[in-house]
């Protein structure tokens, strides 16, 4: 088999490599945890699965070279919507879709050559895995850390669930569905918000992150200081208490906006004698959308008036459809002067506006504003804060207001208590009983898990079966004994992807969820891969998860991600790969084609790994050819003879040798560098082609002994290997054979040949190679230039023809350009 057959190469090693349970990791060497983000068992994988787990894999089997134990598995995301809306189209329970889907998704990714555990492959939709869950839920209940209440929740009606703050922008859920209305339910929430100050704090220790995400993060979470001020109303027991961080504006503030929502605002309404106008309002900006109303300035007036609290002066309390109860109070007092958002509404409703904070050319006026000032300055008009500066007077103002009991200094956040209730069928089943006389009460630990039945057909339009399976939801109280039922909400599914990494240390444990040393040996992932649509979603679920299983006792670590890559997308024809766009590029049918090896090489070669790659079918037809050109090129070197590997040195080597040896060593230490610190895996390939290149030149020269020759073309199969293993597995096999490559370290670059007096160039002419030239390292551009000039190839090449330009690279290439 001369020829490069890649199926059959490929399925030969993937045996190979089974059969010797090769990824499998052992405890003996330096731990390294590796992880991709596991995927959704959708039916088929992609190509943003392939450029995912290709980057993986390609930092995997360089770890392993240069003597890592890598913790590398791969699992399921099992539960989740997607599952139900396939089962009704189909007629199938969502089981045994999900099931069917893992299968055929197991098969692909093995016919990558992806070097995962899969002794350690777990699914999420098992109840072995999600025992634990309601075990933790459970712990969370008893700590405080879970709860439930009535709340205005986020509720997508095409999902027919409720969505999580997370899981909403703008006006669409996380899966592209519109619109998003709030909604009163009982709801089960997870307290996040307890951990706000340590997420936020816990971020600067996060230097191995991308600086995007950590900012997306700190802003979520959205902690600001400030002052809580209350307002008090005629005839109301309870004050109106709004948030604010300028309390130096508080003597400009001519109206109170409460959102709509607000519990205070229908019975001002009615004690304004405004509750028709008012519940019809708050009735119509129920049904408003949500990005209409983020960018609204629509109001009306409740009839009441709040007393300001330092000057007494009475202050019109309206509704305004831009408040929200999901940050401060859901109360907010007014400054048109110094807010845009104010400025424009007291326009439009012709309320007053009063100027207190000053720039430096002096106090506005407000009767010729067309624009609110929201910068700091001087104050004026503020009584005996008059003076100070803005800074200044927010903490004399928050101590006036501390001292006689109208106010207070707070910290507010943007972070709300994730919701954690589904009204899907298809999720980790709540492990708590609702009983008419005991309230709500868990089950108890020695009958978990509570396991989802799995053999039912969904309900029309989707709707759970759970509440109609009497023979699961009805039960005996834990406490009394009396009648009772199972709670028949599921877990969000965002749930079981916040602790997975740590089940996949100990995936072998029955009686806990996890084996401590096996915790201590592998946390933190060391490196964690995957996109960065997750940055908010859950990436912070999982760093809140984490904490708390710490505190709970599971382990001792704070976050679970070392350092991460957020892969680019896949994009053709100008927008990301996607079966609606019907841009889809078929793994399998590129597999079948051109072999896995060159897909890999394709998927890592195109872009660096943080951008997006572009598709190209040249391209991948460039990584094919490569390789049969490297498969071509090893074998010639290996023809007929027994082939080594180890460096020659460079001792009584002529130029050209020592010029092949030379580079060897140069491309070592850029592959080694590219992959193991930068990770900018296309620069190693490129590297490797330009051994390759070198390689061939000389070859052809024939002036280059066989040992440096040797050393040269297993030196390219050993750093091709992380991305082309099948390819580089099979040619050291037929060149060299034992011992095998897989149990061959990473090489190593020799630091004195990388010391030259004389460096070797390529000489271009009009882009294109046309040789190469050796001139001492320290000549200045004029000899370079003269030397590639006088190259025989290059002086026929540009006589007679006019030089338009020479571009000289120190130590790496000269470009002629002529005409």
């Amino acid at each position: 088999m001369d020829r490069y057959e890649p199926q059959t190469v490929e399925a030969r090693w993937q045996r190979h490599w089974d059969d010797r349970g090769w990824s499998a990791v052992p405890a003996t060497k330096d731990p390294f945890y590796l992880l991709e983000m596991f995927p959704y068992p959708s039916g088929r994988i992609h190509m943003g699965h392939v450029r995912n787990y290709t980057i993986g894999d390609v930092l995997a089997r360089f770890l392993r070279a240069c003597g890592h134990d890598v913790l590398h598995p791969m699992g399921w995301d099992a539960f989740g919507l997607p599952a139900e809306t396939a089962a009704i189209q189909r007629g199938i329970p969502p089981a045994r879709w999900t099931r069917d889907n893992i299968d055929t998704m197991r098969e692909q990714l093995r016919r990558m050559g992806f070097s995962y555990d899969w002794r350690r492959e777990l699914a999420t939709c098992e109840p072995d895995y999600y025992r634990w869950e309601q075990r933790f839920f459970q712990q969370m209940v008893e700590r405080d850390l879970a709860y439930r209440k009535s709340a205005r929740v986020n509720w997508c009606d095409e999902c027919g669930t409720v969505l999580a703050n997370e899981q909403v922008e703008g006006d669409e859920c996380w899966r592209g569905h519109r619109p998003v209305r709030k909604k009163e339910l009982d709801q089960w929430f997870f307290r996040i918000t307890a951990y706000a100050d340590e997420l936020l704090a816990d971020l600067a220790k996060l230097e191995g992150w991308p600086e995007k995400v950590r900012t997306m993060q700190h802003n979520w979470i959205g902690r600001s200081e400030g002052v809580e001020i209350e307002f008090s109303i005629d005839g109301e027991d309870e004050p109106l208490t709004v948030f604010t961080t300028r309390a130096d504006t508080l003597l400009g503030a001519t109206f109170l906006s409460l959102a709509p929502e607000h519990e205070a605002a229908r019975r001002l309404g009615v004690r304004g004698g405004r509750a028709e106008e008012v519940d019809a309002f708050v009735e119509r900006i129920a049904r408003q959308d949500p990005v209409e109303r983020a960018a609204g300035k629509e109001g009306v007036f409740t009839g009441c008036y709040a007393v300001h609290p330092i000057d007494g002066r009475p202050v019109p309390v309206y509704l305004a459809n831009f408040v929200v109860t999901d940050y401060g109070t859901g109360a907010v007092m007014a400054v048109p002067a110094h807010d845009q958002r104010d400025f424009e509404f007291a326009r439009a409703y012709e309320i007053d506006v009063r100027t207190v904070v000053a720039p430096e050319a002096g106090p506005l006026v407000a009767e010729s504003m067309t624009e609110a000032f929201e910068g700091e300055g001087v104050l004026h008009d503020s009584g005996q804060f008059d003076g100070l500066a803005s800074a200044e007077a927010r903490a004399a103002i928050a101590a006036w207001l501390d001292e006689r009991g109208r106010g207070r200094t707070v910290t507010n956040y943007r972070l709300r208590d994730w919701g954690i209730s589904r009204q899907r069928y298809w999720g980790t089943p709540i492990p708590m009983i609702h009983c008419a006389d005991c309230g709500v009460v868990p089950v108890p630990a020695e009958d978990l898990p509570v396991v989802l039945p799995t053999d039912v057909d969904l309900l029309e339009g989707g709707r759970s079966p759970l509440a109609d399976l009497s023979d699961w939801v009805e039960v005996d109280c834990p406490r009394c004994g009396g009648a009772a039922r199972r709670d028949t909400d599921t877990m969000d599914t965002f749930v079981e992807s916040s602790w997975y990494f740590l089940r996949y240390t100990s995936t072998d444990e029955t009686e806990r969820p996890f084996d401590p040393d096996a915790l201590a040996r592998w946390l933190p992932v060391a490196q964690y891969i995957g996109g960065v649509e997750h940055a908010v979603l859950h990436l912070l679920y999982a760093r809140f998860y984490t904490k708390v299983l710490r505190d709970l006792g599971y382990h001792d670590v704070s976050e679970p991600f070392a350092n991460l890559l957020t892969q680019g997308m896949v994009i053709k024809d100008g927008a990301k790969m996607s079966k609606s766009k019907g841009n889809v590029v078929d793994p399998d049918e590129l597999v079948s084609r051109y072999g896995a090896d060159t897909a890999r090489l394709f998927s890592v070669f195109a872009a660096p790994p943080e951008k997006d790659l572009d598709w190209s079918d040249r391209g991948v037809e460039g990584a094919s050819r490569f390789l049969l050109r490297t498969w071509r090129l090893v074998l010639e070197v290996a023809e007929g003879r027994e082939v080594g590997f180890d460096d020659p040195g460079a001792d009584g080597l002529a130029p050209d040798g020592k010029a092949l040896r030379a580079l060897t060593h140069e491309t070592i230490q850029r592959v080694t560098r590219d992959i193991g610190e930068r990770l900018h895996f296309n620069t190693a390939v490129a590297a490797i082609m330009e051994l390759a290149n070198g390689m061939q030149e000389r070859r052809q020269s024939g002036a280059v002994p066989d040992a440096v020759g040797d050393f040269a073309a297993t030196t390219l199969v050993r750093l091709l290997s992380p991305f082309a293993p099948h390819a580089a597995a099979e040619l050291w096999d037929r060149a060299v054979g034992e011992p095998a490559l897989e149990s061959m370290p990473w090489p190593q670059a020799d630091a004195s040949a990388l010391e030259r007096d004389e460096v070797e160039l390529v000489v271009q002419v009009n882009g294109k190679v046309r040789a190469r030239v050796t001139v001492a390292s320290d000549a200045d551009e004029g000899a370079v230039l003269a030397a590639a000039r006088a190259e025989p190839k290059v002086a026929a090449l540009i006589a007679e023809r006019t030089e338009k330009k020479a571009v000289v690279v120190p130590g790496r290439l000269v470009n002629l350009v002529v005409g």
